[in-house]
């Protein structure tokens, strides 16, 4: 294939970016999009030009590092994709694609379509996470029985990896699927019950802090997020957030 690629270029957080026009051919159809990048940065490089900066490392749709804005659509066309996952079948001989890093002011650019994202990183510290004695015998984790629905549910919310897509979409930039996703793993769990008023009130006050939107409710966020976390994870978010405002 030949295309028409319109790239975000910007040198440094403070310089002022634009989008430049390259153009590619002998593209596979089954290749995916970052291998496509890969392609152009080649031809780049051996021109002597600065490659195209943009983030990934598992290319296997787990890590969550390639977060790119394609054609209006975060991570892409495709649905419960990873932008590593995408694969240039779903483009047509002769396309322009447009590719731009993510859009909030929480996710300051970096350098051309590479973000900061660390203000996820910085939630996740708040609370994300349950205390636990390691002092003397482990104990075994089949001790506590859970209800299979109850696991299940906290498995599809552990399952959110954190690229940030919703946010890149929401029109407020809200984080608030991302920290329902990682509330609520630990909401259907006892094991996260004994820090549960704490793990809320700080993750949302970081969150709060770090300049993130408030829900829209429009579930722009669930539609693109590569792995369908569910809007109903942000009810839960609520209900635990009123609950520890009573304890």
């Amino acid at each position: 294939m030949k295309l028409n690629l319109k790239i975000w270029r910007q040198t440094g957080p403070n310089a002022k970016g634009r989008m430049v026009d390259y153009k590619i051919e002998g593209v596979e159809s089954d290749m995916s999009f970052l291998e496509m990048l890969d392609m152009l940065n080649e031809q780049l490089i051996a021109k002597g030009e600065d490659p195209v900066a943009f983030d990934h490392d598992c290319r296997e749709g787990i890590c969550g590092m390639c977060s790119l804005f394609i054609n209006g659509e975060a991570h892409g066309p495709d649905r419960l994709t990873t932008t590593c996952q995408l694969h240039m079948r779903k483009f047509k001989d002769g396309d322009t694609i447009h590719i731009e890093p993510w859009r909030a002011n929480a996710f300051p650019v970096v350098k051309d379509l590479v973000v900061d994202r660390s203000a996820l990183d910085r939630i996740q510290q708040a609370g994300g996470f349950i205390s636990v004695n390691t002092s003397g015998r482990t104990v075994d984790a089949n001790t506590i029985p859970i209800p299979k629905k109850d696991a299940d549910d906290a498995f599809d919310a552990a399952t959110c990896i954190g690229c940030g897509a919703c946010v890149a979409t929401c029109k407020n930039a809200s984080a608030m699927l991302f920290v329902s996703a990682k509330v609520a793993q630990f909401a259907k769990l006892p094991q996260g019950r004994v820090e549960a008023a704490n793990r809320v009130q700080n993750m949302v006050a970081v969150m709060d802090a770090e300049g993130f939107g408030s829900c829209t409710n429009t579930g722009a966020c669930e539609v693109e997020c590569p792995k369908g976390i569910s809007l109903t994870n942000i009810a839960i978010l609520n209900k635990e957030f009123l609950l520890a405002q009573t304890k």
